[in-house]
């Protein structure tokens, strides 16, 4: 009878495997060793980071483990055949309800996944629009794919020695070859041959520079409000700036392409140069609304970099080909981006004039004078939009041989310089006063946003596939129910007035 339940106790701890056991040697690797990986080198520690971030959601799963030692224990304990549990991020509740799992749990083991493989795959063909269910089915069982690719030793692009002469070749076509020791040697045999640019990549990720911004940022904003000079906030501002800068420009060093290419890099963008364009406008309204614009919503963009992370993806990719002429996507993107950022500050300024007329903070010289500052923000950015179009025309002209399709992408941009052409010129003609001015300035970003994110996220469909992303819609959402509520606030207390 003893020895039948040590046989029961051993065999169910064989069906129940362990969470992953982390290996020892694996601690002896460094940051630096170059992997080959997405067309480019980059270090070890930054493809480790990006691979369990789009595995689990998270830098660091569950062994707490730095991403690097997760990543070779899973070859190592595979290669032992030690048999482990590894959680494999699941999005969409149509996917979990497919693999069997609870709606509030994210994660599923990747056996589940392996052992399901043919049943997505069907679902997968069976569903033809190219929809968000569809979508999450193939990131789920790409997911996997990159969890064996790690498993078997393909992730391991390495840089060695090949009948006298020197290549890149994944680990699992190299005859006994032992993990820890190839990567160091390949790290060595790189440096030596090659070049250490790739290091770059490593100084940009481990220097938090966009979280040191947010820091600098909250503080400028917060003197910005609290102080009547406002000479210290704009030197805080300017050293923002200077930090941003240093980010971009390390970004763009390392793709060799302009920071504009998916929706984490827009974002970025849009909230650099909104600070750019209210401290120009600054300078000559002096204006300390401008102030407050510029890094308010600068500190949004910020904060959506960092925390949203399952709608913007902060890694570097490679470029699909109609984005790789860089004049084109330097110019017509950029301006759009640009304008975005204007009409943002528009944005800004309506909601915080409207907010204080909600609770009689402002008087009706400094609400009118107000709306004409929002008028000046408008302008620019309907110039620059309107630039932004005709060169997008003028690309899609070369890239796909036409003008103009109405595709999803140029249809919405078309909608809200139109608006906002539709309101200046309400404004200019008095035909619309300054209150409903204010109202439909504040309304109108959110035209700006369906162009920007809501095609992106929601219609998801039409000739800009590649800047397309998941997990926006319950934001995007969110954002249009908060800002028409606050409109309708805004009315109501308008109409109290008309009637006093």
């Amino acid at each position: 009878m003893k020895y039948i339940f040590m046989f029961i106790l051993i065999f169910s701890q064989q069906l129940h495997a362990a969470p992953l056991t982390i290996d020892q040697s694996c601690t002896k690797l460094n940051q630096e060793i170059p992997i080959l990986a997405g067309g480019r080198v980059k270090p070890l520690y930054v493809l480790a980071l990006d691979t369990m971030k789009f595995l689990t959601g998270k830098g660091k799963p569950q062994t707490g483990e730095s991403s690097i030692n997760t990543i070779c224990s899973i070859y190592l304990n595979t290669q032992k055949e030690i048999a482990f549990d590894f959680p494999i991020l699941v999005e969409h509740v149509e996917t979990k309800k497919l693999l069997g799992i609870k709606e509030e749990e994210k994660t599923v083991d990747y056996k589940v996944v392996l052992d399901n493989e043919l049943l997505i795959r069907s679902e997968i063909v069976k569903i033809k629009e190219n929809n968000s269910i569809r979508k999450d089915l193939i990131k789920t069982f790409n997911r996997t794919k990159i969890f064996l690719s790690i498993q078997s030793g393909e992730i391991f692009q390495i840089y060695t020695a090949q009948n006298d002469n020197y290549d890149w070749s994944p680990l699992n076509t190299l005859e006994n070859t032992e993990l820890v020791s190839a990567l160091l040697q390949s790290s060595k045999d790189y440096k030596n041959n090659v070049n250490d640019d790739y290091l770059l990549e490593l100084t940009y990720v481990k220097s938090h520079l966009f979280s040191w911004s947010i820091l600098i940022t909250l503080a400028a904003l917060f003197l910005t409000v609290l102080l009547k000079n406002y000479k210290f906030p704009i030197a805080l501002a300017a050293i923002t700036l200077l930090v941003q800068t240093t980010g971009i420009v390390m970004r763009v060093l390392i793709s060799g392409r302009a920071p504009i290419t998916n929706m984490y890099e827009t974002v970025m963008f849009s909230g650099y140069g909104a600070l750019i364009i209210a401290l120009v406008i600054l300078y000559f309204k002096r204006e300390k609304i401008f102030l407050i614009a510029g890094l308010g919503y600068n500190i949004l963009c910020l904060f959506m970099m960092m925390f949203a992370n399952s709608m913007l993806n902060a890694s570097i990719e490679p470029l699909v080909p109609v984005l790789r002429d860089n004049f084109w996507l330097s110019t017509h993107v950029t301006t759009i981006i640009l304008s975005y950022a204007a009409l943002a500050l528009s944005w800004m300024i309506a909601n915080i004039t409207l907010f204080k007329k909600r609770l009689n903070k402002i008087s009706d010289t400094e609400y009118k004078y107000n709306q004409s500052l929002t008028y000046t923000c408008i302008k620019v950015g309907v110039v620059l939009l309107s630039a932004g179009i005709i060169l997008g025309g003028v690309w899609a002209d070369y890239s796909w041989g036409r003008f103009w399709g109405w595709d999803p992408k140029e249809t919405w941009s078309l909608i809200v310089l139109l608006f906002y052409t539709a309101v200046m010129h309400g404004r200019y003609t008095q035909w619309i006063n300054h209150h409903r001015f204010l109202l439909l300035s504040a309304a109108g970003f959110m035209s700006v946003m369906m162009a920007w994110f809501g095609v992106n996220y929601i219609l998801a469909s039409g000739l800009h596939s590649y800047g397309f992303s998941e997990g926006g819609a319950i934001f995007l959402g969110t954002f249009f129910l908060i800002q028409t509520s606050f409109l309708l606030l805004c009315i109501k207390e308008n109409k109290t007035h008309a009637k006093a």
